[in-house]
């Protein structure tokens, strides 16, 4: 999942045109927003349980203890979908990305039925990129070819690592046989899928994070994703911090996998993402490029594009209340525009992950603003060497890259 944080009346907002918050195009705020189109639209379903809640984790996930409620959840998602729809009326989703918790916890049925639901009321793009996660441990081969039948066409596999006693020390509820066998199975059932790892993992060493790095790519996987384990708020990894590599020897690591990536064909698009030539993730890219995203679900977030306005969207987190709020036609617990003083930050936050940069041209495409909005800025990180802008494009420099954070809070004083 990609954890873009976004933001409520509590009740589904009304199509352009027709409500108060909606009626930009006969009233105009001062400094309203000009879109000349509308970006490219994604759908985002998130599924909130797990076997075990892991102690780096952050995400809205919670432990299955005597089952989910799997039909009630998926009566939701149909419901949730059906009070957006007036939200997105005639645009088409690119992308699907159906996130967690762990969704391969779903029945082939349940998976079956969210695929005929959406399918139902969403108009699909003719090529069209739907991707799952799954995790080691929930892997049945049959459920998978299932899985694909329903039409999931991408799968994100949880691998994390391949060492046993590291999977141990992060919670995870399978071993490395299990990983192994994991990525077999997508293997024979998916021509597209992605592998997740973590390095600077707790007590590991150089040599153990280059075995890891090493058996994913002997699997010639057409992505992967390769995190630094980060000790997140309000997980138990932050309450007790368990020992991890220092600098410099994070620094070792990433430097190994850049090395070994890139001989094996990989290009490094993103900060943590490594594709093979066109197998670049579209959803995530989406994301990136400040594109729009619908979310349903527990938890899920949303950012939808009008001609005027931005908005952001939080579904009710906790899973009980999500189906109580959904069942009462309010599934929605926060909703804001994003002011227009946000827009350059919130932009840049995303498109300076992406190695190569975006065009000048996308920054007023997406935010309905000219980039001499943000002239000050873009001067200033020119100045510290950490981001390169000519006519066609903006992009970090490696200064930039090393040094994301302090080049994305540039951005956020106006």
């Amino acid at each position: 999942m990609i954890p873009i944080k976004p933001i409520s009346n509590g009740a589904p907002a009304a199509p352009i045109g027709t409500g108060p918050a909606q009626a930009a195009l006969s009233f105009l705020k001062p400094g309203a927003l000009q879109l000349t189109a509308l970006p490219p639209l994604s759908l985002y379903v998130h599924f909130p349980w797990c076997v075990r809640k892991c102690p780096y984790c952050d995400f809205n996930s919670h432990e299955v203890k005597d089952g989910f409620p799997e039909q009630a959840y998926l009566d939701a998602l149909r419901t949730d979908l059906e009070l957006a729809l007036p939200l997105i009326w005639g645009r088409r989703i690119q992308t699907i990305f159906i996130g967690g918790g762990t969704p391969s916890l779903l029945s082939a049925a349940g998976l079956d039925r969210l695929m005929s639901d959406v399918r139902t009321l969403l108009p699909f793009d003719g090529d069209i990129e739907i991707t799952m996660e799954a995790n080691p441990g929930t892997f049945e081969a049959d459920k998978f070819r299932a899985y694909r039948a329903s039409g999931i066409n991408r799968l994100s596999i949880g691998i994390q690592s391949f060492n046993p006693g590291h999977l141990q020390a992060l919670g995870r509820i399978h071993d490395g046989e299990q990983a192994l066998k994991a990525v077999e199975i997508a293997q024979a059932n998916f021509d597209n899928f992605n592998l997740d790892l973590m390095y600077a993992l707790p007590q590991q060493t150089l040599a153990q994070a280059r075995a890891d790095i090493e058996t994913a790519i002997a699997f010639a996987p057409p992505h992967l994703s390769l995190y630094h384990l980060t000790l997140e708020p309000n997980t138990l990894f932050a309450k007790y911090p368990p020992a991890v590599p220092d600098d410099d020897a994070s620094a070792d690591m990433q430097d190994m996998i850049a090395q070994l990536t890139a001989a094996a064909g990989y290009g490094n698009y993103e900060v943590s993402a490594y594709a093979q030539p066109g197998r670049r993730a579209r959803h995530n890219l989406n994301y990136w490029q400040f594109g729009d995203y619908l979310g349903i679900g527990a938890g899920a977030h949303s950012k939808l594009s009008f001609p005027h306005r931005i908005v952001r969207q939080m579904r009710y987190k906790h899973p009980q209340t999500y189906l109580a709020q959904t069942a009462a036609g309010a599934p929605i617990q926060e909703e804001a525009e994003i002011e227009r003083d946000a827009l350059g930050f919130e932009f840049m936050l995303n498109s300076l992950r992406l190695v190569e940069g975006f065009s000048p041209n996308l920054f007023a495409e997406r935010t309905g603003m000219g980039l001499n909005r943000i002239e000050q800025q873009l001067d200033l990180a020119e100045q510290k060497g950490m981001l390169y802008r000519d006519h066609a494009v903006i992009r970090p420099t490696p200064l930039g890259r090393r040094f994301l954070n302090d080049l994305q809070e540039i951005f956020l004083s106006d």
